[in-house]
């Protein structure tokens, strides 16, 4: 991956309507407060801002007609005029009812069933969200990496661990050679081991922990294939990655922090890699499977008395 990471939002290929509000929701955070005001304006009432001028849209916002244009850049289109062809679009998705919802945050006094319905709706969100912003051709490159890979070394901490442990034993199922490493220091001695042919995995939402980008850094130094599986591409982290994915999170509250909704969206990433390796490997990957099946099929049967 070159430096040149928000050029993945390219204005060679704007987002689709549909993945406007998915764009907003993704890049706010990186924003600063001006753009955040803009961004939020057009995806909360995208039909109002597309029949804004660029000038309109600014006084509205209370910011200037440049800071309106940077983040129509920010969000992948070449200009204001690009935006506001996307902004009708959407205009026209909420109108037929399938644009998204806005959710409340949970309250520490909501009934357990809003409880359930508000983490239902947030989790769709999130889902959707990463899809619609999930690049394909970089997935593609992944799995034909991993598909032909010595082995595969998976980096994360913390929620982004539990990720990398299901990524791993997936790939395990399948024939492959993986391994998961939470343990930092194992991390990097195992990332030294790399070389060519190799594939390493780093999952970081922030794309700024340090115990993640470190073996990253080193299994890109020794030569193999690096991915980072992030919700900021724009992060420390892309720096070493020949491929980024990126993720969505719904919107953080009290009771539900990033890591919930973060996990969600990466577990949807790695279950679309390993599907796809799957897929490439078939002849080899379905006898691994079923033989996996078989060997632990007397484990869930009924014990004979």
């Amino acid at each position: 991956m070159t430096n040149d990471v928000k050029e993945s939002f390219s204005a060679d290929s704007p987002p689709a309507p549909a993945a406007l509000a998915a764009k907003v929701r993704t890049l706010a955070p990186t924003m600063t407060r001006s753009m955040q005001r803009v961004a939020e304006a057009v995806a909360g009432d995208p039909a109002g801002c597309a029949a804004l001028t660029v000038t309109g849209l600014a006084e509205l916002t209370g910011t200037s007609e440049a800071t309106v244009v940077r983040t129509a850049r920010l969000l992948g289109y070449p200009g204001y005029r690009d935006l506001r062809l996307a902004l009708a679009g959407l205009a026209a998705h909420q109108l037929s009812g399938r644009a998204p919802a806005v959710t409340a945050d949970i309250a520490v006094d909501d009934p357990i069933a809003d409880v359930v319905t508000k983490l239902a709706h947030d989790e769709q969100q999130t889902l959707a969200d990463t899809a619609a912003g999930l690049d394909t051709v970089q997935l593609g490159a992944v799995v034909a990496a991993a598909s032909t890979a010595r082995r595969i070394d998976i980096y994360g901490v913390g929620a982004s661990s539990l990720v990398g442990q299901d990524l791993a034993q997936k790939l395990l199922r399948i024939g492959l050679i993986a391994h998961a490493h939470m343990d930092p220091h194992l991390a990097v001695t195992n990332a030294v081991q790399l070389r060519a042919g190799d594939v390493a995995i780093a999952i970081t939402h922030s794309g700024s922990t340090g115990d993640v980008i470190e073996p990253l850094r080193v299994a890109f130094d020794r030569g193999a294939t690096t991915v980072a599986i992030t919700g900021r591409p724009d992060g420390p982290v892309s720096q070493y990655a020949d491929h980024v994915l990126t993720t969505s999170t719904a919107r953080e509250s009290e009771l539900r922090p990033a890591a919930m909704s973060s996990r969600t969206s990466q577990l949807l990433v790695v279950d679309c890699l390993f599907i796809g390796v799957a897929q490439r490997t078939y002849e080899t990957a379905a006898p691994a499977l079923s033989a996996s099946y078989e060997a632990l099929a007397h484990r869930h049967s009924p014990r004979s008395r």
